[in-house]
């Protein structure tokens, strides 16, 4: 294949997507020493973390108007700078009140970067679905590398080197992405910035019928994504009866699995149509969490792994869904809106999950997640089939 520009735009996108995972990803795994450091409590970083997640799903549709008012290639590069920045900053914490206004800054202009980034390549490329699933890939490559990274520093030398990681990764990436991206007209350049936050348009976005049905999709998606994320170690541990470190080994195949398999998976909504490959991503992730739940042995988990991985990879499918019902001029902030809608829904995932499995144990907390997505399967398979138009 030859090198064109539009693959410099995709690989430092998906470079700029990694940047800003790796930086919040690598404050988990050095978590007790941080409590230990500033005085703190598991429930009070746990405050600021959630804080974090949280400002990362509300500057979705911000950073989607700023990218329509001042082009994208400005607003990718305050996201990767100031990830940055506020890693720098975070590692330097004296005091958890500084930690804690870090964090949730740290959230906030790592936010900015994927709306914005998924509008500029699909305005560079024709097939969204597979540009989109390669950009992806920055999110489990993070995944995979970011926890392993920091564990590793944070043993030798402390959770504030463990913390700046983020820092030394982020700041070449800028520079590459400043020096290698050219800029792009912006889409909207005089529309009144008060105008994009009037609710009215936003309702009116949102309840059309496609994108409320797509809202719904991804909302529940990223429910068991998060639920998955946050907690498969530890069911693994306690529910399969695994060591930590197998469980360990299971958590990184599954993002390996997912960095591999989300290009493959929006090229094929590319293809096949975005409703089909969804309804094989539903029963893909509820087939491998069902394995994982009530059949034993390492076969399963191997089963298990390859399923949950290459279902949870829905978003290459997804997210072109959005794409395809938005006009040009509504990409960027239409995308940003969605995302934020939907990734503060998602942002209980963790809560809840955690919840059902201390009241009912993790075969039912597990037993939901397969009951969601089952719904949203049938769902959409309706809506295909019958082709209701949603």
């Amino acid at each position: 294949m030859d090198w064109h520009y539009r693959h410099t735009v995709l690989a430092l996108c998906t470079l700029a997507f990694f940047a800003t995972m790796v930086a919040r990803l690598a404050i988990s795994p050095v978590v007790p020493e941080i409590t230990d450091d500033l005085a703190i409590t598991n429930a009070t970083i746990g405050i600021a973390l959630t804080g974090m997640w949280m400002s990362y799903a509300f500057s979705q549709y911000p950073s989607g108007v700023l990218g329509d008012r001042f082009g994208e290639r400005p607003i990718v590069l305050v996201a990767v700078g100031g990830t940055a920045v506020m890693s720098l900053v975070l590692a330097i914490s004296p005091v958890f009140a500084l930690f804690f206004a870090s964090v949730v800054v740290l959230g906030a202009v790592a936010g900015l970067h994927y709306s914005v980034a998924t509008a500029l390549l699909a305005r560079t490329f024709d097939n969204m679905g597979t540009a989109i699933g390669v950009h992806t890939i920055g999110s489990p490559a993070a995944g995979l590398l970011a926890p392993i990274a920091a564990a590793w520093i944070g043993t030798r030398y402390g959770w504030r080197p463990a913390v700046a990681v983020g820092a030394a990764i982020a700041f070449p990436v800028f520079v590459l992405f400043a020096w290698r991206v050219r800029p792009t007209d912006p889409r909207r350049p005089d529309d009144r910035m008060r105008d994009r936050f009037e609710l009215e348009p936003l309702l009116e976005l949102l309840s059309r019928p496609p994108i409320a049905f797509t809202v719904l999709i991804a909302a529940v998606s990223a429910f068991v994504w998060q639920g998955t994320a946050s907690f498969l170690p530890t069911f693994l541990v306690e529910h399969r009866g695994q060591s930590t470190a197998a469980a360990g080994v299971v958590f990184s195949a599954y993002f390996v699995v997912q960095a591999l398999l989300k290009p493959p998976i929006g090229a094929a909504s590319d293809r096949y149509g975005r409703d089909v490959v969804i309804v094989g991503c539903m029963a893909t992730t509820a087939a491998g969490l069902a394995l994982f739940v009530a059949v034993p042995g390492t076969l399963a988990v191997v089963g298990a792994v390859l399923l949950v991985g290459t279902g949870l990879g829905w978003a290459s499918a997804v997210e072109p869904r959005f794409m395809d019902n938005l006009s040009e001029a509504e990409r960027a902030g239409g995308f940003g809106l969605v995302r934020t809608v939907y990734l503060t829904v998602a942002s209980l995932g963790s809560v809840a999950t955690g919840l059902f499995a201390d009241l009912f144990g993790w075969a039912i907390s597990f037993l939901v997640l397969i009951v969601l997505l089952s719904a949203v399967g049938v769902a959409v398979a309706a809506n295909w089939v019958l082709d209701l138009g949603y």
